[in-house]
């Protein structure tokens, strides 16, 4: 499960403004992860809120729009158009993407108290913790046992993303390495790894692991990844907080538009529920402490919202060039159309008044996507949120079907569009946008679509 940061913020009718929408602010609004759906008849803006106490919390926001979308200016050229060949993730419910999105469907919480470590000090004592980790098959076990968390979801969920698109061991001996490259960037690195090994050396201990150093790396997920397979192509990490992932889908989509690789594996993965994870953001006062109710913590939109919930995980997509997928008769599952990135300069934490590092960001993405702007709303994910948020919108589109939002029981007054608390619904998509915008006023926005040749 993703790792979410939420902080209370009032810039939403500014943001709206800018995007043509006319509500009341949300006063302590948690940040959401986005998806914006575009269909003939309406602008419908689905939120993902990748808080680990629903695992993941979506919203559906019904508006006025124009009886007509224009439809989306696409890149023809095969060899620039990226499309999505592959996905795989580690999540609390599994690894399995059919199961995840099921569970989604089903509206199921992944939150429950913490058991990893001792939380009886802590004021918060729950988290999306992921349980009886399945690494058979995928990590060898005198690998693992010195592995952090952190990459084990990374190397999980990119083997399962390149299984998903038909690139085992037989078929990648048969493309050029030099032209696979892996981003998959994490928010906080090896956390349990960095933890332990500090502990270690306060109680005056003179060893250490020496994997200390390079598992604290942000970058050694991409690197193992491309240790074991032999990917010589773009390979580096991204950290920008919550917009992490979103930040390597866009560098991605950008490395196989140049030229510069036919395929990369890009995502994001965050494994921080540790001590020092869980008391960090607890002295931001940050955090749910509904203790005695960690399934009904995380609450959007709600009135009675407290603060978010941690999580953990990774999201893992396939990038490829049109051209290339086509050629190896590669699965198509939805097209990248575009994306953007821009940065607030403005403050550490908390997004700008007027909305305008985030309202520019969604424009310059949507017009980058050739994709007209009808509306839009912001949200706030960090680690590898944007990893699966970009799963289940992509899940959306293939199935038809958006996810609910759980744990509404008593609305703000001035959220009046449909949040899809009732249940699960039923959506013909055709284009969906995902933002992630992260500490340190990091903006993105990535835009997807169902592919069509």
């Amino acid at each position: 499960m993703a790792l979410l940061a939420t902080a209370p913020w009032g810039t939403q009718t500014a943001l709206q403004k800018r995007l043509g929408f006319s509500a009341n602010p949300l006063r302590g609004c948690q940040h959401q992860g986005l998806k914006k759906i575009v269909d003939t008849a309406v602008a419908d803006v689905h939120l993902l809120d990748l808080s680990s106490s629903t695992a993941h919390k979506p919203i559906m926001c019904r508006a006025s729009a124009p009886s007509a979308v224009m439809a989306p200016r696409r890149e023809r050229d095969p060899k620039k158009r990226v499309v999505i060949t592959g996905m795989g993730l580690a999540s609390v419910f599994g690894n399995d993407l059919d199961v995840y999105y099921e569970k989604l469907l089903e509206g199921q919480s992944g939150v429950d108290i913490i058991d990893r470590f001792d939380v009886s000090k802590h004021s918060t004592k729950f988290a999306g913790q992921i349980r009886n980790f399945s690494m058979e098959g995928y990590i060898d076990p005198k690998v693992d046992s010195e592995l952090d968390n952190c990459f084990r979801y990374c190397l999980v969920g990119g083997k399962k993303a390149l299984e998903h698109a038909h690139l085992g061991i037989e078929q990648l001996n048969k493309i050029d390495k030099e032209r696979v490259g892996v981003l998959v960037g994490t928010g906080m690195g090896g956390s349990t790894v960095f933890s332990e090994g500090v502990q270690s050396l306060i109680k005056g201990n003179d060893h250490i692991t020496p994997l200390f150093l390079p598992y604290t790396l942000t970058n050694m997920g991409s690197a193992l990844l491309a240790i074991e397979f032999g990917f010589m192509g773009p390979n580096y990490s991204i950290s920008t907080a919550c917009a992490t992932a979103n930040f390597c889908f866009y560098s991605a989509a950008n490395h196989i538009r140049k030229g510069d690789a036919d395929i990369i594996v890009a995502g994001g993965t965050e494994a921080a529920l540790v001590p020092a994870g869980l008391g960090g953001f607890a002295a931001c006062r940050a955090l749910s402490q509904r203790n005695s109710e960690p399934q009904t913590a995380s609450r959007p939109w709600d009135k009675g919202r407290d603060g978010f919930v941690m999580g953990e995980g990774a999201g893992v997509l396939i990038m490829e060039s049109l051209e290339h997928a086509m050629s190896r008769g590669a699965p198509i599952l939805a097209e990248y159309l575009g994306g953007a990135i821009t940065c607030d300069a403005y403050h550490m934490t908390d997004p700008r008044a007027d909305g305008l590092g985030v309202s520019t960001c969604i424009r310059k993405a949507l017009e980058d996507a050739g994709v007209s702007p009808e509306e839009s709303m912001i949200g706030h994910c960090l680690g590898a949120a944007g990893g699966l948020e970009a799963i289940a919108t992509i899940k959306g589109m293939i199935t038809g079907w958006i996810h609910p939002t759980i744990n509404q029981f008593n609305p703000e007054p001035s959220v009046t569009f449909d949040t899809v608390s009732k249940g699960k619904q039923q959506h013909e998509i055709s284009v969906g946008i995902s933002n992630s915008f992260g500490f340190g006023g990091h903006n993105s926005v990535v835009v997807f679509a169902p592919f069509s040749p």
